[in-house]
């Protein structure tokens, strides 16, 4: 393994690491490890296909009102 050594790290951002670490319940290290590796291997979003997902979304649900016979047939079938 190879060793990396920080410097200059604002007092403020130590004080949020460190209470991420210890909400956690671990070292300081291994909590800078996960959000290193969280953000590095995150996939970014093509806000386009997001919205083009979320008008997809609306457009399904269109003209479907939710009255209380709905509700108590999705909660008779267990979905509410």
């Amino acid at each position: 393994m190879t060793n990396l050594t920080l410097k200059g790290v604002p007092r403020d951002l130590y004080a949020l690491l460190k209470r991420r670490a210890v909400e956690h319940r671990r070292s300081m290290n291994a909590e800078v490890l996960v959000l290193l590796e969280r953000g590095l291997k995150a996939v970014a979003v093509d806000p386009n296909a997001l919205l083009a997902r979320a008008d997809a979304v609306r457009e399904r649900v269109r003209g479907r009102p939710l009255t209380r016979e709905a509700i108590r047939r999705l909660r008779a079938e267990g979905r509410a």
